[in-house]
C-alpha cells in the first residue's frame, strides 16, 4: 500500500459522501475520489486504482447488494460498506464476496476511520491466510507428485523408496531442475506410456 492512501468514495447521495470524505479528510487522508454512480464501477476502480474503497449504500435492494458483491470479488481490494438497513444473510454474503467491514447503520464522521482502519486490517489478515493456504495445497499437490514420480520409479527400476529419491534428486540437480519439474516430467512420461499400452 502506498504511504498516503488513494481512498474511493462510492456514493449517490452527496450529503451522505460528504460526511465519509469529511471523516477522512478529518484522520488525515488527502487522497479522496468521490463518485456519485453505480455504472461501471469495476472500469471507475480500475482507473482510480484506489488502495482501499468505502461504500455507502442508504437502503440498498438486494440487486444492488449482489452488484457491489460482484465488483468486491472482482477488485480485490479493502472495502468498507456502510448501510441503513441489512436484509438476513446479507452480512454473511458481503464476507463471502471479500467485503472486509460491513456497518449497519453506523455512518458518523467520527467512526470511519477506525472503520476504515479495521477494514484493511481484515483485508490483510485474509489476504495473509489465503496465501498461506495456497502455499499449503501447492506444497501438499508437489508432495503427492514426488511421491508418484518415486512409485513410477520403484516399480519400474526395482529399487527402495530412498534409493529413488536420490535418483530424482540426482537428475534435478543434474539438468539444473527442481525435484518437481524431473517428477512431474516423469509422471507426465508415464501416463503416456501407460495410454500407448492400452491401446
Amino acid at each position: 500500500m502506498r504511504e498516503q492512501l488513494a481512498i474511493l468514495v462510492i456514493d449517490t447521495n452527496r450529503i451522505r459522501s460528504s460526511i465519509i470524505e469529511q471523516g477522512l479528510r478529518d484522520a488525515g487522508h488527502e487522497r479522496v475520489i468521490v463518485v456519485d454512480g453505480m455504472d461501471g464501477l469495476v472500469r471507475k476502480i480500475t482507473e482510480i486504482d484506489p488502495d482501499v474503497i468505502v461504500i455507502d449504500l442508504e437502503n440498498p435492494n438486494r440487486d444492488q447488494l449482489e452488484h457491489i458483491f460482484q465488483v468486491s470479488r472482482a477488485v480485490r481490494r479493502p472495502i468498507a460498506m456502510f448501510v441503513d438497513r441489512s436484509e438476513a444473510g446479507a452480512i454473511e454474503a458481503a464476507v463471502d464476496a471479500g467485503v472486509s467491514a460491513y456497518v449497519v447503520d453506523g455512518l458518523k464522521r467520527e467512526r470511519v476511520k477506525p472503520i476504515l482502519d479495521m477494514a484493511i486490517s481484515r483485508f490483510n489478515a485474509f489476504n495473509r491466510l489465503s496465501q498461506e493456504l495456497e502455499a499449503a495445497r501447492s506444497e501438499l499437490a508437489e508432495r503427492k507428485t514426488i511421491e508418484r514420480a518415486k512409485g513410477i520409479l520403484m516399480r519400474n527400476r526395482g529399487i527402495g523408496e530412498d534409493e529413488a529419491y536420490r535418483l530424482l534428486r540426482k537428475t534435478a540437480m543434474n539438468q539444473g531442475r527442481r525435484i518437481i519439474e524431473v517428477a512431474e516430467g516423469l509422471v507426465i512420461s508415464a501416463g503416456l506410456l501407460e495410454k500407448r499400452d492400452e491401446a
